[in-house]
């Protein structure tokens, strides 16, 4: 009984202070983008809201990029370069 009561504890124990994982659902919304149309558009370098937003719409690169009205935007050079520049791994769809 005292064994059962102990690893009990032990279960408790790693619930407690194990962090839970916890998935983030993403909204995909191309206009979440709009910090990085100068960039886009030109050779600036993109804004830190430009990699934070990009960051935020990873996951959604390969649904613009079958939209024919997005695509050309998605996969331009610039584009290419902001996702290099803000370290986002450029999706292979």
């Amino acid at each position: 009984m005292k064994a059962l009561s102990c690893i009990a504890a032990c279960a408790v124990l790693l619930l407690l202070v194990s962090e839970p994982q916890l998935a983030v659902a993403v909204t995909c919304n191309p206009t979440q983008l709009a910090p990085c149309a100068s960039a886009i558009s030109s050779n600036q370098a993109p804004s830190r809201l430009c990699c934070v937003r990009i960051t935020q719409q990873r996951p959604c690169l390969c649904q613009y990029l079958k939209n024919p009205n997005l695509k050309k935007f998605v996969n331009s050079p610039n584009a290419r370069k902001i996702a290099s520049t803000c370290k986002v791994a450029y999706p292979r769809c």
